[in-house]
């Protein structure tokens, strides 16, 4: 009896995961409107440094864990679980995710050509 129940909750659980691995197709056409100079990546550098270092790590390696929150991940490998366009990136950093994977929304705090700025700059980090 309690297999059964335990099957949809883990079918449904292995979809959305499977779900969110795909990245976002609506944001994966969105083209980032400022160049990758090393004029913008150098202003994402910055912001980079005063907003996302503190959890994905100084040098993008990814965060440690903690008892309330999964461990940022790695930017600079070639896994990139929410999409790796310019547009998906910059999805994730202006709306966040879902609060179980606890990455915050920037677009309240960071204006549009900021967080392409820091696109670019998380860009120039990939191996």
């Amino acid at each position: 009896m309690a297999i059964r129940l335990i099957i949809p909750v883990v079918a449904a659980w292995i979809t959305t995961i499977a779900l969110i691995a795909q990245g976002n197709p609506e944001a994966a056409k969105i083209k980032n409107p400022v160049a990758s100079t090393a004029e913008s990546i150098a202003a994402g550098r910055q912001l980079y440094a005063r907003h996302c270092a503190s959890c994905h790590g100084v040098r993008a390696t990814g965060g440690l864990a903690t008892d309330i929150s999964p461990a940022a991940p790695d930017l600079t490998d070639a896994e990139w679980v929410h999409g790796e366009s310019d547009g998906e990136i910059f999805d994730v950093i202006k709306n966040g995710v879902p609060p179980d994977l606890s990455m915050p929304a920037w677009g309240d705090r960071l204006k549009d050509p900021d967080i392409w700025n820091v696109v670019n700059y998380v860009k120039s980090l990939k191996k």
